[in-house]
Order: C-alpha cells, then sequence, then structure tokens
C-alpha cells in the first residue's frame, strides 16, 4: 500500500453537447490528434481523420477495441455523437431480445438492459483513458421542463439529447463518468423596447459553460471561469500535459531470444527442408478476400469485410448451428435472425468462423 499526494496528469474524460450546428464536431477536431467515430456523418467535410461510420452497436464496440489494440493511433478518441451511438444500442438489445421497440419488454427492464450497455460502454472507454487517450463524446442538446423538489413550480432548461424514453437512465451515467460536462451554446441578450415594449434577441457569439446552472448541466475539476469563448484554446493547458505511459514496453521486446537462432542453422545442414515447412501453415492460401455482395444487410456485411469474413465462410458457420442450410444464400436469412443471432453476437460468431478457416487447415 502507497499513500500519494498532488494533481495526477491524465488522459481526459469529455463531454460536450449544444444545440445542432454550434461547431461541436469543430471544436472536437481541435483536441490533441484525434480520430472520430462518426456514427451520424456529421464530418464528412471536415478534414480529420476517422474509422468507419458503424452500422450496429458491435461494430461501433468493435472500433473502440481496435483502437485499445493500437494505442498509438490516435491520443483523442472523439464519439460524434452519444445519442446516436445510443440509438444503436437500443436496436441492439432488441435484437437480441427479440423485440421490436424499448417498450416491448414491460416494466421498465428494456431501460434497465441499455442503461447496463451504456455502462458497459463507458468501462471500455475508460480503458482508453488509462492508455493516455482522450475520450470526448458530443452530443444534441433538448429544453426539457424541470420541476424542483424542493420549490413551487417549474421551468425550463438544457440536458443532453439522449433517448426520449432512455435518457433519464443513461444521461446521468455520462454526466457522472465525465470529468468535464461543456454545454456550448449562443449567447444571446433579450433587449426590451421601452416605447413598443417588444423585446428582441441581439448577440449570437458562441459560447461555452462549464458550471452548473440552473438552465443547463455544466461542470469541470480544472477550476475553469464559468464561461469562455468556443474555442479550443480556452482549455488547452489541460492537454498540454504530455501523459508517458507506455514506456516500460519496449524494454519487454529484448531480442535476447535471437542470439541462439544462429546455432540452430549450422546444426542442421540437412534442414533446410524444414524451411518450406513453415510456410504451410500461413493462411495466404485462402486467395484474396471478395467482398460479400451489397444487397447482403448493411451491418452485418460491415462486420464481415472488418473480420474479413466471406460469404462461405459465414454461410458454413450458421448452417453448423443447423439454422439454415450452407446453400441458402445470406441475402436470404430473416432479418430478425441476422439482427439478433449474427449482428448482436458477432463475437460468437467470428470465433466460430475462426474455428472452421483452423479445420480447413
Amino acid at each position: 500500500m502507497q499513500i500519494t499526494r498532488g494533481i495526477k496528469a491524465r488522459a481526459q474524460k469529455v463531454v460536450i453537447y449544444g444545440p445542432e450546428g454550434i461547431g461541436k464536431s469543430s471544436f472536437a477536431a481541435q483536441f490533441p490528434d484525434p480520430v472520430f467515430i462518426d456514427t451520424e456523418g456529421s464530418t464528412d467535410n471536415m478534414d480529420v481523420a476517422r474509422l468507419d461510420k458503424p452500422s450496429s452497436w458491435t461494430m461501433l464496440v468493435n472500433e473502440i477495441a481496435f483502437i485499445k489494440a493500437n494505442p498509438h493511433s490516435c491520443k483523442t478518441l472523439v464519439i460524434d455523437t452519444i445519442d446516436w451511438a445510443e440509438s444503436l444500442a437500443v436496436e441492439s438489445v432488441c435484437a437480441q431480445h427479440g423485440k421490436k421497440g424499448i417498450e416491448d419488454f414491460g416494466w421498465g427492464n428494456g431501460y434497465t438492459y441499455v442503461r447496463e450497455e451504456i455502462g458497459r460502454f463507458l468501462n471500455n472507454l475508460s480503458e482508453l483513458i488509462d492508455l493516455g487517450i482522450n475520450v470526448v463524446l458530443t452530443a444534441h442538446a433538448q429544453i426539457k421542463n424541470f420541476t424542483q423538489p424542493d420549490e413551487m413550480g417549474s421551468y425550463d432548461r438544457y440536458e443532453l439529447k439522449l433517448g426520449k424514453k432512455t435518457s433519464s437512465q443513461t444521461a446521468p451515467l455520462v454526466k457522472e463518468w465525465a470529468d468535464m460536462v461543456l454545454f456550448c451554446n449562443y449567447e444571446t441578450i433579450v433587449m426590451t423596447d421601452e416605447k413598443s415594449k417588444k423585446s428582441k434577441a441581439q448577440g449570437g457569439q458562441r459560447v461555452m459553460y462549464t458550471q452548473h446552472h440552473p438552465a443547463w448541466d455544466a461542470k469541470n475539476r480544472h477550476n475553469l471561469p464559468n464561461k469562455l469563448p468556443l474555442d479550443y484554446a480556452g482549455i488547452a493547458h489541460i492537454f498540454n500535459v504530455q501523459q508517458v505511459q507506455a514506456e516500460p514496453v519496449p524494454p519487454t521486446a529484448h531480442p535476447e531470444i535471437e542470439p541462439p537462432a544462429p546455432e540452430q542453422v549450422p546444426q542442421q545442414e540437412v534442414v533446410p527442408a524444414e524451411t518450406p515447412v513453415a510456410e504451410n501453415p500461413a493462411p495466404v492460401e485462402r486467395g484474396e478476400y471478395q467482398e460479400p455482395a451489397p444487397f447482403i444487410d448493411p451491418a452485418l456485411r460491415d462486420l464481415m469485410i472488418a473480420n474479413q469474413v466471406t460469404e462461405q465462410e459465414l454461410q458454413q458457420a450458421v448452417a453448423s448451428k443447423g439454422y439454415y442450410p450452407v446453400e441458402t444464400p445470406i441475402s436470404m436469412y430473416d432479418k430478425s435472425f441476422i439482427d439478433g443471432a449474427l449482428v448482436a453476437t458477432w463475437d460468437r460468431v467470428f470465433e466460430m468462423v475462426k474455428e472452421i478457416r483452423g479445420s480447413e487447415f
């Protein structure tokens, strides 16, 4: 056990939310070396690094796993936006349980499943923080009526625009998870003409709020001013501390085992015949990969391409479990079977495909 004291510099968990068109994606693009997972296609006109647009919840989770396996690919991962990502989670939960909508579960169980799924998702993102990768979640804002328990009456306030029915379950999770919740909006001043008594809105400067207010949610752990211009320069000092955590890894790769290797070469002069034997197991014999037909379900097709799975391999995996005959085209699979048994459980499906590949050699 060891007691430490002082500020620990680490990667940051940031939530940026505000009305559409305020500039959330452009703001996130200014973070250190960002890579976007664009769930809604809002960065198509921006010159940023991005992964493929996820067409399913499984694909989104796999993309995060890819960043985790390649921690030097970026310094910031941006999920743009978390509200669209949540809709993928809802679709996945419904597909896994054979439901058409989140309200078909009854007794609010569907909302609980979504909350648990989002919780696991945030835990995966926290693992990126441990690797020194900042995580930024962007979200839209919505105005909701709020009744304060200790006061009479109610008032409107801005909140994260997560699912209409699931927001009360998932929005608190996202806000608790974050180190900073930044609310972006246009600063407007309402002026009333004394003669006509008519009100006009003036201003329109884009700003971000960093502290809680009755009209919006915001927070930070860095003593930022209550209001800042919507510019990365206002928070850049937080990210200027460079985290170097992965340095101990290179010493592990000591090539001390390689000196004995030269001894093996003179040992067997007749052994050159074994060299081709080592080449045989290479699964390059599968030939050039052919992408699945374009009329296959998009979510399933994206996962197949990402893992280089052919139509024949998937058909064999499905047939091995007795779901469909091996000669049945994938395009003829039932939509509910694709969503619930293939896309939602892709990790297990891909393990079956790898077993089939191994048995062929």
